[in-house]
């Protein structure tokens, strides 16, 4: 439990909660796979303002259930946002993605999603 994501400063918002923490990860499991999918084919097709506007709604969620990848989603999002056309951006892409794979496959486990 909680080896890929952290439930630190949720468990804090919630005042420990449980109901409460479990319809988090229920948002988590909704909201971020939607979005990730969403970043993920913006950036294959180089559509530089999705992948800025998928990054930027995922940013306070990462965030809040400690991935730790936020900087590399805001290098992501600031490819789109600023139009990088001479910058690779796949391997922070992929960094992201892993870390974002891997909290949802344990988020599924540890809440029996």
């Amino acid at each position: 439990m909680e080896q890929h994501y952290k439930l630190f400063r949720i468990r804090e918002l919630a005042d420990n909660d449980e109901d409460f923490i479990k319809t988090l990860a229920e948002a988590f499991l909704e909201e971020v796979s939607v979005d990730a999918d969403r970043l993920k084919n913006a950036v294959a097709k180089k559509d530089y303002q999705d992948a800025y506007q998928a990054a930027h709604k995922m940013k306070p969620t990462i965030d809040l259930f400690e991935l730790g990848v936020l900087e590399d989603l805001i290098e992501v999002q600031d490819w789109g946002k600023f139009t990088k056309t001479d910058l690779d951006i796949t391997d922070k892409l992929h960094i992201v993605m892993v870390a974002v794979d891997n909290a949802l496959e344990e988020i599924k486990s540890d809440f029996n999603l």
